[in-house]
């Protein structure tokens, strides 16, 4: 049995990296408003951003790094995600990005995201360095007063208790909570989700991942990929190998999510890798550069691989981010300005205090509306294309009058066809114009982003009918094999002991089927209903929401 080809499948129900270059925000934000400078803190315009489904922080980093190219302004960025595992993440990344350069150097900072971030094994080293953070955020998590002392950028108080604790205990599972590396086998759950995956093509994987890689990702802007790099990745899961491959045999932990599957008749919990395994973290970090040099081509082939280029993007930003990390009382103070040697006088330093981040509810984005502190409230709103079922005209209610809409579009999807990938745009126009938007004028044509303004204030009414649940084709709906008949035992590992799942645990495939259910348009009478869309084989029954 083969997996069909468009069925998206390889995408998996959870996304670990993202699908698209990091964008810089205050770039695709309205320009700043100087009459709104006296109407906020010190003086200084806020940037309020929404972001559903970043997964990574990879646009947050982007934008901090590029502050000094712009007017100086408060970031506030709001992060919705689908799971808590992705909250975790973007917890440790951060911590990752500012920890203090005297107890960490750069390279190894570089180094250690790179993997945490991209590959199913780790180093001991960087094993180590996980459940150290791991444990400390743990005993945070649940000590506001402590967390905000430590961690002055980060806000969780939109998050609900039960999220709360779900957080702990991720974090606790991260730390070592469950001892050995059979608390989660990355390397037998790779190999079964492949083979689920293929089929009867696993023998030929390699043959499968080189057709992939040529023929659709480096047609579609992605040629700096090289075969050896991404042939490794879709075999063992480690897309950066730093060090030599013996090196590379510790579960990386973060990559682990919940989900419930159906087992001799009854519902269980179970751990497992339910992530990416056709395109790779590449495309984040791997195919664009501001060194233009990285990107020079010798007898028609990139002189770097996209590793390489990731490990310089990565350094450059970390080394940048540096300054964001400096405790500030060595910076003085922000509305201050420096005098170089030569006495002209220099900014001082951007501060943490100058931006937050605050993770917002999940399943949280229908209901931000009803809060007055939400509503019109955001300059920017981006999502993410497993999160485009979202966009409604109750989300757009958030935006401001003026404000900009990004969406990231399924162009590296390799799972998909071309004319599925041109229906997906045409269905992201649809439900941007039904939220009250309209295409950005004189945007830059692009096949990985769609932009949009908000032209005026469109308060939330009934729902057009015209961007109701989509009907997919049969081929997209086609349930993922691994989903179909799994064994447990193989593809898993139960959730043991009294800790709470790490997530709600919801429908196996649920960000899958509701990326590609915005591909086609209702047909009428014959549309099925919703639960019929999203519900695979094996998850016939209600599941309750935790």
């Amino acid at each position: 049995m083969t997996t069909p080809a468009g069925s998206g499948t390889g995408f998996g129900s959870v996304s670990w990296w993202g699908l698209s270059p990091a964008v810089d925000l205050q770039a695709e934000s309205p320009p700043v408003d100087p009459d709104s400078q006296a109407d906020t803190e010190h003086g200084t315009p806020e940037l309020n951003v929404l972001l559903l489904g970043s997964v990574d922080g990879r646009h947050l980093l982007r934008t901090l790094t590029r502050a000094a190219l712009w007017p100086r302004r408060r970031f506030r960025f709001y992060v919705l995600e689908n799971n808590m595992e992705a909250v975790a993440r973007h917890m440790l990344i951060f911590s990752l990005a500012l920890e203090d350069p005297e107890k960490m150097g750069l390279q190894e900072r570089s180094e250690t995201f790179l993997e945490v971030w991209g590959n199913a094994l780790l180093r001991p080293s960087v094993a180590a360095f996980v459940r150290t953070q791991a444990g400390r955020l743990a005993r945070l998590v649940p000590e506001p007063d402590r967390l905000a002392e430590q961690l002055p950028w980060l806000s969780l108080g939109a998050l609900k208790f039960r999220e709360r604790d779900a957080l702990e205990a991720v974090f606790r599972f991260w730390a070592g909570g469950e001892k050995g590396p059979e608390a989660f086998p990355m390397s037998r759950l790779w190999d079964s989700r492949l083979r689920h995956y293929l089929g009867s093509r696993y023998d030929a994987r390699r043959g499968v991942s080189d057709w992939d890689l040529h023929m659709k990702l480096h047609d579609r802007g992605a040629r700096v990929i090289h075969t050896s790099e991404f042939r490794r990745w879709r075999d063992t899961g480690v897309a950066f190998e730093l060090r030599d491959s013996s090196a590379y045999h510790v579960p990386n932990r973060t990559l682990a999510s919940g989900r419930l599957l159906s087992h001799r008749g009854e519902r269980v919990a179970a751990r497992g890798y339910w992530g990416d395994i056709v395109t790779g973290p590449f495309v984040a970090f791997g195919i664009e550069a501001d060194d233009e040099t990285l990107l020079k081509t010798s007898n028609g082939q990139p002189i770097k691989t996209a590793g390489e280029i990731t490990q310089h993007n990565v350094t450059e930003l970390f080394r940048e981010m540096a300054a964001w990390g400096r405790p500030r009382a060595t910076q003085g103070d922000p509305a201050q300005v420096q005098g170089d040697a030569d006495g002209s006088p220099e900014p001082a330093a951007p501060v943490p205090e100058s931006f937050t981040v605050h993770f917002l509810s999940l399943g949280s984005a229908q209901t931000l509306h009803h809060k007055s502190c939400y509503k019109g409230r955001f300059q920017l709103l981006y999502v993410a294309c497993g999160m485009v079922h979202l966009l409604s005209p109750e989300l757009g209610a958030c935006v401001a009058p003026g404000g900009r809409l990004i969406v990231e579009l399924a162009q590296f999807l390799v799972d998909l066809r071309q004319e599925q990938l041109q229906g997906f745009s045409t269905r992201v126009g649809e439900l941007a114009q039904a939220a009250g938007f309209a295409p950005q004028p004189g945007a830059r044509s692009s096949q990985t982003f769609a932009r949009f303004y908000k032209a005026g204030d469109s308060a939330p009414s009934h729902k057009d009918p015209a961007v109701g649940s989509g009907t997919p084709p049969p081929e997209v709906l086609a349930p993922p094999l691994e989903a179909t008949n799994p064994s447990p035992e193989d593809l898993t590992q139960p959730l043991e002991g009294g800790i709470p799942p790490s997530e709600p645990l919801k429908r196996p495939s649920e960000s899958q089927a509701s990326l590609l259910k915005a591909l086609v348009p209702p047909t009428g009478s014959q549309t099925p209903k919703p639960e019929s869309l999203t519900v695979p084989p094996e998850t016939n029954s209600p599941i309750p929401n935790f």
